[in-house]
């Protein structure tokens, strides 16, 4: 969430910021600063009125119960504690709408975001590899086959199996299509693992607080899968990304600085209704309802935020790079960002059959949008007071996707499909997929 203080003293450089985004903001803006003000004003009251209250009652105690003046001070403690709790009652009504409200701000893009209003306007930061790489060699790059065509020729996809268990957006994998997947997770977890992350095993049931800290609620709540509420229970999902529950690890904590930077790893199957995007992607592995990621969050001090999330692009750069696939790396401009992103860089994937970039990763810098929320703070060496973390988020990289794009680019022109060379040692030796 935002800083309720910075809206009141910078209001006008906060809704200009939001508004590179493109939505209407105003509105809220006046209303959170309206809150803010309100809610400060009514603690000052409250403060003013248990102050009144303590000098009562310690004036009481020099007093004979019996007197006049003892009868009237007990009068007025008690008219103080009905006004007392009348303000208290309006202070938590008051923060319960501040909070409200401010779950349905965004957060401000970063200076270096390119302006745009939607994905045509992002930019290509950069580009690896070449699309007349792999498959150009053996076949022309528009007779490519997609990855649907080849895993079931090939045996590695049971379309058919996944919609009898499961119904459509779902797969069945088997044998060496089960055991490439596997691999592919083995590898990109032991490559991060060399870069000093920590790995984690997450649950793949949250509850929803955890959901609101990292923005998937209440805004995307239609993507959610929630179950079905036990009795004296809250209400807990599916969870929708391992981000969640990493980012949330450190929820209420006070870290010491010398904790920092915390960098963890997590493979976790994730689950998403895709609620905005029937029709889209439907065919295959792009867009389904679970999916697997191997995900890393970083929690940083703030100055260290904007390196950090050039350091978590080129984690998820490692992974495509030792791969050898071709990808591109896009700066995603102000109209394009996610709910919780101040800045984020895409991984785009090539493939073949469609001639086009795919995201396969998303890399995003949230500054204290989710700390703020999550409550993560940490103590400057030096300082007495304590200051919000900076979290990053970001795939390392997409699974499926990534299974897809190996398909694609390693296809031959018999039909048979290469293995890249990382994965082979968790193939069994094996260097080829044949039908």
């Amino acid at each position: 969430m935002l800083d309720t203080r910075h809206i009141e003293q910078a209001f006008a450089e906060v809704e200009t910021a939001l508004a590179r985004r493109g939505a209407g903001v105003r509105p809220a803006l006046e209303a959170l600063a309206e809150l803010a003000s309100k809610r400060r004003t009514r603690l000052a009251a409250l403060e003013t009125q248990r102050a009144e209250r303590n000098y009562a009652s310690e004036a009481m105690a020099t007093l004979d119960p019996k007197s006049d003046a003892f009868a009237v001070r007990r009068s007025n403690l008690r008219e103080l504690g009905v006004a007392i709790k009348t303000l208290e009652a309006e202070v938590k009504a008051t923060e319960e709408a501040l909070a409200q409200l401010l779950d349905t701000v965004p957060n401000l893009p970063h200076a270096t975001v390119p302006d745009g209003k939607s994905e045509a306007d992002n930019v290509v930061v950069r580009t690896w590899g070449s699309a007349t790489g792999r498959v150009a060699e053996n076949m022309e790059v528009h007779a490519a086959q997609d990855h649907v065509t080849l895993a079931e020729r090939l045996g590695l996809l049971d379309m058919a199996a996944a919609a009898k268990l499961s119904g459509a957006r779902f797969v069945v994998l088997r044998r060496e299509g089960a055991r490439l997947l596997r691999a592919l997770i083995h590898w990109m977890l032991e490559t991060h693992l060399a870069a000093g992350y920590e790995e984690v095993w997450v649950p793949a049931i949250l509850h929803e607080a955890a959901l609101r800290v990292t923005g998937q609620l209440p805004k995307f709540e239609e993507d959610q899968f929630e179950l079905v509420r036990m009795e004296g229970e809250g209400r807990r999902f599916l969870s929708p990304t391992a981000e969640v529950a990493l980012t949330n690890l450190h929820a209420g904590d006070l870290l010491e600085a010398t904790a920092l930077p915390k960098r963890f790893v997590a493979y976790a199957p994730c689950f998403r209704r895709e609620a905005g995007s029937y029709g889209r992607d439907t065919r295959g592995m792009i867009r389904n309802h679970q999916f697997d990621k191997v995900e890393l969050v970083h929690l940083v001090a703030p100055d260290e935020g904007e390196a950090a999330l050039e350091q978590l692009c080129a984690a998820a750069e490692r992974v495509l790079q030792g791969l050898n696939l071709h990808y591109r790396v896009v700066s995603l401009c102000a109209g394009d960002l996610g709910f919780s992103a101040r800045k984020t860089y895409d991984l785009e994937v090539w493939l073949p059959s469609a001639g086009t970039f795919r995201e396969i990763s998303s890399c995003s810098w949230c500054g204290d949008f989710q700390a703020r929320r999550a409550q993560i703070r940490y103590r400057p060496e030096g300082s007495k007071k304590t200051a919000y973390v900076h979290t990053l988020n970001g795939s390392g990289v997409a699974v499926g996707r990534a299974f897809v794009a190996v398909l694609e680019q390693y296809q031959q022109s018999d039909g048979s499909v290469l293995i890249p060379e990382v994965l082979r040692s968790y193939m069994g030796g094996q260097t080829v997929l044949r039908a």
